[in-house]
């Protein structure tokens, strides 16, 4: 990518807001010093830069090379290639860092070059198949370029989390929800999926759950087909719905919109629970009627959201 291009990577946010409930997303494209090509959301991307002196530190863990000051702010440098397995050898950093901005944190990744951003609808993005997920579950879905070239997705929640360690779950008061109540969960990530059922778990809810936005909707129909079919209303038994917002094949978007227009799901609370946090992510949220948004991953944040609806 020519850096001069960098000023319009993340121009027209406002464009790019309105493609909620489009089952679009829009991906930048990178190397990492093979013939691989990995793809990461642009909401989740700040800037394309190249790498300035990185500030080694003691104790850094694995894939962090050192450290940055960002316009005051100072930032861990993250090597992709380490984490999947093609490190330099010689040690190199990388001329190009993509910094991005999701969960709460700022991080800068280094790559070997980027590319361009492509628009893709997300009924193209698939779930790797067992085999395709090594690296350690790294790669949390996959789609096609019009030239039959694979983009691998990165996993970059599992990869923070590898760097600075999974939060332990506070203490979560249980809600003593009634006994025939559930709630219904869905993210592709399977990091967010751990730390979602270690708070459920506290909360004291039943659940059910999916990887992705079309495995939900299909489930959720199956549920309320099967509470309909006893003649009995949903709401009295599915208290409240989470969901992620980026999922292969249906994205929350959708899958939100398409609860909201259903009228089997009416009076169902639904939660957002996205490391995409800002206020254009927000405002896309609302726009097909989510009730409630949580930024990932704070569980005392997530635990006090849902338990006032697990008792509605």
């Amino acid at each position: 990518m020519n850096f001069s291009a960098n000023e319009s990577l993340m121009e027209n946010i406002d464009a790019r807001t309105k493609l909620a409930g489009s089952n679009k997303m829009e991906i930048l494209l990178f190397t990492l010093g093979t013939k691989e090509t990995f793809g990461i959301n642009v909401f989740k991307v700040r800037e394309v830069s190249q790498t300035p002196k990185i500030t080694k530190t003691p104790n850094m863990p694995f894939g962090v090379e050192g450290v940055i000051s960002l316009r005051g702010n100072i930032i861990p440098v993250i090597s992709l290639a380490k984490f999947m397995g093609n490190g330099d050898p010689e040690g190199k950093f990388s001329d190009t860092m993509i910094v991005t901005e999701f969960s709460k944190h700022t991080q800068a990744f280094l790559v070997a070059d980027v590319d361009r951003i492509i628009r893709v609808d997300w009924d193209k993005v698939r779930a790797p198949e067992i085999m395709l997920a090594g690296n350690q579950g790294l790669i949390t879905a996959l789609t096609e370029l019009p030239d039959g070239k694979l983009v691998s997705i990165l996993d970059v929640e599992q990869i923070l989390a590898s760097v600075i360690g999974e939060k332990a779950v506070p203490d979560i008061q249980s809600v003593q929800p009634a006994q025939e109540t559930f709630m219904f969960f869905v993210d592709d990530s399977a990091i967010a999926r751990k730390e979602i059922v270690s708070v459920l778990d506290k909360l004291g809810v039943k659940y059910y759950q999916a990887n992705n936005g079309k495995e939900a909707w299909d489930k959720l129909q199956n549920i309320a087909n099967r509470v309909l079919q006893d003649g009995e209303a949903l709401r009295d038994y599915l208290k409240v719905i989470l969901v992620d917002a980026e999922m292969p094949e249906m994205d929350g978007y959708v899958l939100t919109k398409y609860i909201k227009s259903d009228t089997r799901f009416r009076g169902i609370p639904v939660v957002m629970h996205s490391s995409l946090s800002s206020a254009a992510n927000r405002a896309m949220g609302s726009s097909v009627g989510v009730d409630a948004y949580v930024a990932k991953f704070d569980p005392i944040v997530l635990a006090d959201t849902l338990g006032p609806l697990l008792l509605g």
